[in-house]
């Protein structure tokens, strides 16, 4: 009896979830170990700024990604003025320009002699601008960065939230004499809660996650102490225990997400069901105010860092000349295309297990299976290498076999599986949202019919599935292409792609050699955005 139950389905789904555990393990694990003499230097000198800093760039881009994620979700979900219609898709194209990058335009254009240096230049003729100018660096230069990144998670998810409104709550406001802007704090906004918090949850994860952006600005934090460890002190022990600090911050945020959410109630109460939102046509100064600001936040969350790094691009061709453009692109497609098949077939294999077996058991390894996304990517890289070391040491070794560590660190294959635990959660849960869509009386009729389980999967749920599939391609390209720190501490040797090649020059402080590579990804990230962009802003 016992052995029906045990099949390909329940050990595929076990599997996965063990693979998705190993950093978590690690990490808490080797907080009890040893460490060398940099852990107390650093416990008693750097640890707590590493805290400190977290937590002031955090605070700072919640806040920031608050007000303009609310404020433009607000303005094209319930006003009609000229130009909403665009800004509705044009203002995910942030999407596209990871921190870092964002990080160098806004130094390139700022810093003395910049660009905006040689603009005023340019119209006034010589002068002492530097002075006059603006510096954007260190905390609020990252704040900035981090924040025009990442707020399209808050406008996203707020405006879907805003979109089902019903018109009856907003009217209801009005009959208790409420004017636009207490029916927008007292109901609109509470309404729109869960969706808000799911939006700076997922901001939050990303910013005590980022590293190329407060690498850059040079700000001491828990991403870059772990880096720092791993690579200036070579003690794995020492990077993993900054890395469990890290991972508290984490936990505690989904902690408060649940907590904030508890017993809260956001349904709408009023009779007569959904009635669909008329939306306000704004004219005169207050149209011309709402196309500012969306204008303003596209302008500077999109064209700017793309402006930047074309005119960089453009003054200096040599760089641009000196790049293997083919070879960077081949290396990201080829990540991109390994990532997406590895995802996709893995996903499909769990949530098919799901379906089949109906096992309560297998859900709940599903679910934990997906949990790798709230890590930060460089807690999965340097966790990985210190299981892959342990393992090799303490396993194949006394085996007599020869060691795995190159087959699995600093090579693709070991690139690959750390993306796998990265990026789980897109791939089984967009498959998951598509195998809802599959009545079970679908299965029920192809068994009737002689359909085997494998045909009903490959001629019935596949082809229904393949939109479902399209999309979770085109998803985990787009983080495949913008991540960096697993590429930065997983790749081969001499193995390139074109977040890498742009974090190097930018690290070399040669901005000008950073832009080309910069823009590529943009780019490329843009077509796969603009893609998906009816998936990602369907009602």
């Amino acid at each position: 009896m016992f052995s029906k139950k045990i099949n390909i389905w329940y050990i595929s789904s076990l599997l996965i979830s063990v693979v998705v555990a190993i950093p978590i393990v690690t990490v808490f694990s080797s907080f009890f170990e040893s460490t060398g003499n940099y852990s107390s230097i650093i416990r008693d000198t750097f640890l707590y700024n590493y805290i400190f800093n977290s937590l002031i760039l955090l605070i700072g881009v919640l806040i920031l990604t608050f007000v303009i994620g609310v404020g433009c979700a607000y303005l094209v979900s319930f006003y009609q003025f000229p130009g909403a219609n665009f800004f509705k898709w044009a203002l995910i194209l942030s999407f596209a320009v990871p921190a870092y990058i964002y990080a160098y335009s806004l130094t390139a254009f700022f810093e003395n002699y910049g660009t905006a240096f040689t603009i005023l230049k340019t119209l006034f003729g010589e002068g002492e601008y530097n002075s006059q100018i603006p510096k954007f660096d260190g905390m609020i230069g990252a704040i900035i960065a981090i924040s025009f990144s990442l707020f399209g998670y808050v406008y996203v998810l707020t405006r879907a939230s805003f979109h089902y409104q019903s018109q009856n709550l907003i009217e209801l406001g009005k009959n208790l004499g409420f004017s636009k802007q207490k029916s927008f704090f007292k109901i609109i906004l509470p309404s729109a809660r869960p969706a808000i918090v799911a939006g700076l949850s997922l901001v939050a994860m990303e910013t005590l996650s980022d590293f190329g952006s407060v690498s850059f600005f040079g700000i001491s934090t828990l991403t870059t102490g772990i880096y720092n460890a791993w690579i200036s002190f070579d003690d794995l022990a020492l990077a993993n225990r900054l890395s469990f600090y890290l991972l508290i911050f984490i936990l505690g945020l989904f902690v408060l997400e649940n907590l904030s959410r508890k017993k809260a109630q956001y349904h709408s109460l009023s009779r007569g069901g959904f009635k669909s939102k008329a939306l306000i046509n704004l004219i005169g100064t207050k149209s011309f105010l709402a196309i500012s600001f969306c204008s303003i936040v596209f302008f500077i969350s999109f064209l700017f860092p793309v402006l930047q790094m074309l005119y960089w691009t453009i003054i200096f061709p040599k760089h641009l000349a000196d790049l293997n453009i083919m070879e960077l692109f081949l290396n990201t497609i080829l990540l991109v295309f390994l990532s997406s098949i590895v995802l996709i077939s893995f996903a499909f294999i769990s949530n098919y297990g799901n379906r089949v077996s109906k096992s309560k058991f297998l859900e709940i390894l599903t679910t934990f299976s997906i949990s790798g996304y709230a890590i930060p990517g460089i807690i999965l890289a340097v966790a990985f290498i210190t299981f892959i070391s342990w393992f090799d040491n303490n396993v194949i070794s006394n085996f007599g076999f020869n060691t795995i560590k190159s087959i699995f660190i600093g090579s693709v294959l070991g690139l690959v599986f750390v993306y796998f635990i990265r990026f789980y959660s897109l791939a089984s849960n967009g498959i998951k949202s598509g195998y809802l869509k599959i009545n079970y009386s679908i299965d029920e009729s192809a068994y009737l019919l002689g359909y085997s389980k494998f045909k009903t999967f490959k001629n019935i749920h596949i082809p229904y599935l393949k939109n479902s599939i399209l999309l979770i391609g085109i998803l985990i390209s787009i983080e495949v292409i913008k991540e960096l720190p697993i590429t930065l501490i997983m790749r081969p040797f001499n193995f390139e792609t074109f977040a890498t090649q742009a974090y190097i020059y930018a690290s070399q402080d040669l901005l000008e050699a950073a832009a080309a590579p910069s823009l590529f990804l943009i780019l490329i990230a843009s077509f796969f955005i603009l893609i998906t962009s009816r998936y990602i802003l369907r009602d």
